[in-house]
């Protein structure tokens, strides 16, 4: 078993958990959709697509992080900055049921499993952190582009561990649980801070020349108190 692979692979997890998480990401998504349809706008919809061209691209390119360990981006966090966490999390969904259908990459019965491992976990983790930091730091680009960074290496860790739960339910080999944790989470740490790089840089850009197009700061904006006028 690779456990340094973030995509699961068929029989790696047994049939009885891998139907349980399909149908847990099956009623996840399903929400997700629901939800979204209230954050979709003229300013959104386009977007999302960007989002998820570019989070397929990404995923991709996989990089050697150490001698023969390799891994890829998620793109979770930098979907949920630009396009929430409900819409973000079904963009990340879209890429991994394409690339394991045409690509291969990530077994079928595996699905449910990598869906919400990178789609749902993933997502949420990024989102949770961007709303904490978000509340205390200034909405400015700069700001933004830190609050990427640190909340996308939590995610990806985050994201990793999802895996971790998995198999301690339902794996099929006998490797340690603290072995596939520490290697795990060892592995995506490094992948996190690549991913946080490239989405601070792309947050920050998009922060500021078309701020409006990032859903993140639109949240906070608008649930800022507006001020009163002063009577001339």
């Amino acid at each position: 078993m690779d456990t340094q692979a973030m995509h699961i692979a068929n029989g790696i997890v047994n049939g009885p958990v891998s139907a349980i998480f399909a149908v847990i990401a099956v009623a996840a998504l399903a929400y997700c959709v629901r939800r979204g349809r209230d954050d979709l706008d003229e300013r959104l919809a386009p977007m999302a697509g960007l989002v998820a061209a570019f989070i397929f691209a990404v995923q991709m390119l996989n990089f050697q992080v150490l001698p023969g360990i390799s891994g890829h981006l998620l793109g979770g966090t930098l979907a949920v900055i630009l396009v929430g966490p409900w819409v973000g999390a079904l963009c990340v969904s879209t890429v991994l049921i394409v690339q394991c259908l045409l690509f291969g990459d990530g077994g079928l019965t595996a699905l449910g499993l990598n869906i919400t491992n990178m789609a749902l976990i993933g997502t949420a983790a990024g989102y949770l952190l961007v709303v904490a930091l978000l509340k205390v730091l200034p909405k400015t680009p700069a700001s933004l582009s830190a609050t990427a960074l640190i909340a996308s290496i939590i995610s990806v860790v985050a994201a990793s561990q999802g895996f971790v739960l998995e198999y301690a339910l339902g794996g099929t080999t006998d490797l340690s649980l603290p072995t596939i944790s520490g290697t795990m989470a060892g592995v995506h740490i490094l992948i996190g801070i690549g991913e946080g790089l490239i989405a601070a840089t792309t947050v920050a850009t998009v922060a500021r020349v078309r701020p409006d197009l990032v859903y993140a700061l639109r949240r906070f904006r608008s649930a800022a108190p507006t001020p009163t006028e002063v009577p001339a």
